[in-house]
């Protein structure tokens, strides 16, 4: 099954994905964070304004993954990071990685420290791996009649989720 992102369905099934996969906790049994990531607003992509969806792991067992409120997710996370979908597309599609792309200015922090980010870089292949389990489609892969459908969901989950 095809899964869109920026849709609570395609985290559901993430971290589905995720608890199903020892391998995804032993690697990550080192890990105790709340990580989140925020989509900045494009039009274009139904994604307005911006989106945050974060993680809370500990010790490499995934407590949460979903979509966050701009307060909760100040309130809650360890380290925001912000790009934009077409940035966050080449980080899950691996045509990009993490640890170049934040060092290089086009992933920004903007909560938390560098120095913890650049200690849990080592482990982004393995979240990045496992948020991407599912197939995804993204909002630049849908035809005009499919974007307008996301929009018009995305506008329903976001008020329901009040995200």
């Amino acid at each position: 099954m095809d899964y869109i992102y920026c849709t609570p369905e395609w985290l559901e099934e993430s971290a589905r994905v995720y608890r199903a996969s020892p391998r995804y906790q032993e690697a990550l049994k080192r890990i105790s964070t709340r990580i989140f990531y925020r989509i900045t607003a494009d039009s274009g992509w139904g994604i307005d304004p911006d989106i945050i969806f974060g993680a809370d792991v500990t010790k490499g067992e995934l407590n949460d993954l979903r979509f966050y409120s701009e307060q909760e997710a100040k309130e809650k996370a360890e380290f925001i990071m912000a790009a934009s979908p077409q940035e966050w597309k080449l980080i899950l599609t691996k045509d990009h990685k993490f640890l170049t792309d934040f060092m290089l200015g086009k992933i920004k922090l903007e909560q938390g420290s560098k120095v913890g980010v650049l200690g849990l870089a080592p482990y982004a292949d393995t979240f990045i791996d496992a948020v991407t389990q599912v197939k995804l489609v993204f909002q630049d892969d849908l035809n005009p009649q499919q974007l307008n459908e996301y929009k018009e969901y995305a506008s329903q989950f976001r008020s329901r989720l009040g995200v």
